[in-house]
């Protein structure tokens, strides 16, 4: 369990790399807890997103996410019977993406799992950490297995190519205990640098001596919102389910599996229908008074027809959104969020099947 004194430290973590020249924390209407403890940007926001091109390289601290580990000889098959994931044949070495569902099929908790050796270690938002520790000791019953909380954080290396990353690296190692590296690619293809809390700081200068630029996690956000990556509790609510987002059923769900909590939302609506709503991109209007703000309703004329996630500025599309719309208001042409106008993004409207497989099944029991 999660003691108060480990608690206080998590709540005041601020990371080391706010020392760095010309870093800023969020302001405003961006401080937000999921973002809270690492730097908004470093002086120039729209130029640190360039970082992120294959001609240029940036690192980006997101050592504001919480770390759980998770040992022992049952735990592979464990996590498995928990999450959306399939895991208990996870290779050591590799990331990926797992959900924890209620029995409704709603999203409790988003979570990054990376094997590193026999062992799985777990990172989620600073809101999500402490809930999904309780949940994960509650759980363990007569499994083989032991949870810890290490104090660890990672910089994820962007832009270049992957093979640079993997020899900075092994530079890395030289100079610096790390405790893991490993590729990850949650909507913003990432190779993620984990080490001792205590050694942030000391490998970021290290990283900026072999010529990578600091990137203020607005830029990173920015990359996200464009490849429709949602983020647990900005863009995703209480009442969200997996479909709800592409990209979390295409990376965060095995749709072969069973026997975890919450299987039955996710069989049906692979199966037999849709979610009621879907994730898309707006398009915000630059010129209005303020823009809109994360959990603000997006209304059709006078109805409600959606939330706003999370808002951003692109060095390329200007300010821009992720929403959660209610399908049937997909095709409006009268969005609008705090009086201000909005359009979807075309490309990010979802693609689906005209049939469903379960569907399709029915209708042929049927005769039709």
């Amino acid at each position: 369990m999660v003691t108060q004194e480990l608690r206080d430290s998590h709540q005041s973590y601020q990371s080391p790399l706010l020392h760095l020249p010309h870093a800023s924390l969020p302001q405003g209407d961006d401080d937000l807890p999921e973002y809270r403890a690492v730097a908004w940007h470093y002086g120039d926001p729209l130029r640190e997103q360039r970082a992120f091109s294959k001609a240029n390289r940036g690192f980006v601290d997101q050592s504001h996410r919480r770390f759980i580990k998770v040992s022992g000889t049952d735990a592979a098959t464990y996590l498995h019977t928990l999450f959306s994931q399939k895991l208990d044949d996870l290779a050591p070495g590799t990331t990926t993406q797992a959900l924890d569902l209620d029995a409704q099929g709603r999203i409790l908790h988003q979570i990054t799992v990376s094997r590193i050796g026999e062992d799985f270690y777990l990172d989620v938002s600073a809101p999500q950490w402490e809930s999904l520790v309780t949940y994960l000791t509650r759980m363990v019953f007569w499994s083989q297995v032991s949870i810890s909380t290490p104090d660890l954080g990672f910089l994820s290396l962007v832009g270049g190519e992957v093979t640079q990353h993997q020899d900075i690296v092994d530079k890395l190692n030289t100079a610096h205990l790390l405790v893991a590296s490993r590729y990850s690619h949650w909507g913003v293809p990432t190779y993620d640098v984990i080490v001792e809390r205590s050694e942030l700081l000391d490998v970021a200068h290290t990283l900026i001596s072999l010529e990578y630029m600091p990137v203020g996690f607005m830029a990173y956000t920015a990359e996200r919102v464009k490849a429709l990556a949602p983020m647990a509790g900005i863009d995703l609510d209480d009442k969200s389910i997996p479909h709800e987002s592409a990209l979390l059923v295409e990376q965060a769900v095995c749709l072969n599996k069973g026997c975890y909590r919450g299987q039955e939302t996710v069989a049906r609506v692979a199966n037999l229908g849709q979610s009621p709503r879907a994730l898309v991109l707006l398009q915000l209007d630059g010129s209005a008074p303020r823009l809109p703000r994360t959990g603000e309703p997006v209304m059709a004329r006078n109805r409600s027809v959606g939330r706003v996630g999370s808002v951003v500025h692109d060095h390329d599309y200007g300010p821009i959104a992720l929403a959660l719309i209610k399908r049937s208001a997909l095709a409006s042409s009268e969005l609008s969020v705090a009086e201000a106008g909005v359009v979807i993004d075309p490309d990010s409207l979802p693609h689906e099947e005209s049939i469903k497989p379960g569907r399709a099944a029915i209708n042929k029991l049927k005769g039709n």
